[in-house]
């Protein structure tokens, strides 16, 4: 590998198929793509407006929805932009450095997202399980340095992905069998030994969805048990209701993740399953985490008729 020409890898070029062996039926499949991707952009937006201008939402829940749904638009524009124009336009061809740059944005955001619905679980152990100390544990530093801390997280542990993706040799094919520049989808077009890269994305996945996923349900646990030793129905009700969007989401994004993860483990699975999975696990969350959020809670269903109310007068 010593003798490849760095510089000469950097601008070359790779060719995303879109969906293979579905080529022909790309202006159709467009069309669900691009629904998810606008009720993303039109949910997200709304959803950052609603905490901004209602003062009821000026909590510690909705700045991490917040987050939520800037890592959301992020990530969805990261793959959707240029999915359709592999649709619609049939510009296949995207840059080898314009691949890192996304194959990082999409792991990195995902890592982000994942962390965020993480410290959202906090948020709600505290407010049930401790809700006298809510206010002076969950204040505005605090919050801003979790966040900080998960960008962090997401950028230092996916960084190596697209750089060690830049050392390999690409004398190959150079057509990529995704939508999207998809880690092990462009590592596996490499003329070399990959084991260390295949290694380290798996260690990544190990690292943020187990240590994640553990996190939530120890949270889970600890609230699941502090709500059931209320008294009070209502109570029990009321704290029920405040999880149950949380939880929705919480389902949705590791159960789609971990079908697309495993489908890359497991042999004998058609390359259109893994892309067609890949496409619903980072569209459907961003599409779907406003509309949860506003059907299952109360607050923000009340700001988003006074908003309306007060755009119509």
């Amino acid at each position: 590998m010593a003798s490849i020409n760095v510089s000469s890898i950097y601008t070359s070029v790779f060719i995303l198929e879109g969906v293979p062996g579905f080529e022909s039926s790309h202006v159709w499949i467009s069309i669900p793509i691009f629904i998810m991707y606008v009720i993303a952009v039109l949910g997200n937006l709304l959803m950052l407006l609603l905490v901004m201008v209602a003062s009821r939402l000026h909590s510690p829940m909705y700045y991490f929805l917040c987050t939520l749904s800037l890592t959301d638009l992020v990530l969805s524009s990261s793959i959707a932009l240029k999915m359709l124009c592999i649709f619609w336009l049939n510009h296949k061809v995207i840059s080898f450095l314009s691949c890192l740059v996304q194959m990082f944005f999409i792991h990195c955001f995902t890592s982000l997202e994942s962390g965020v619905l993480l410290a959202m679980a906090f948020d709600r152990y505290i407010a049930i399980c401790n809700p006298f100390h809510y206010v002076s544990t969950l204040t505005n530093t605090f919050i801003g340095k979790i966040v900080i801390a998960l960008v962090i997280r997401g950028t230092i542990i996916v960084t190596p992905c697209p750089w060690m993706a830049s050392r390999l040799p690409y004398c190959q094919s150079h057509q990529i069998p995704h939508a999207y520049c998809d880690h092990m989808a462009v590592v596996k077009l490499a003329c070399t030994d990959t084991t260390i890269n295949s290694a380290y994305g798996l260690t990544v996945v190990l690292i943020v969805i187990v240590f994640d996923i553990s996190c939530i349900a120890i949270s889970y646990v600890l609230i699941l048990r502090a709500v059931l030793s209320l008294s009070s129905k209502s109570a029990k009700n009321k704290a029920f209701g405040t999880c149950t969007s949380h939880i929705c989401i919480i389902l949705m994004f590791y159960t789609l993740g971990l079908f697309s993860f495993l489908t890359y483990r497991i042999g004998h699975i058609p390359p259109y399953i893994h892309v067609i999975l890949s496409n619903l696990y980072l569209l459907i969350p961003p599409a779907l985490n406003p509309i949860i959020y506003g059907v299952k809670t109360q607050e923000i269903r009340t700001a988003a008729v006074h908003l309306i109310r007060r755009t119509a007068t």
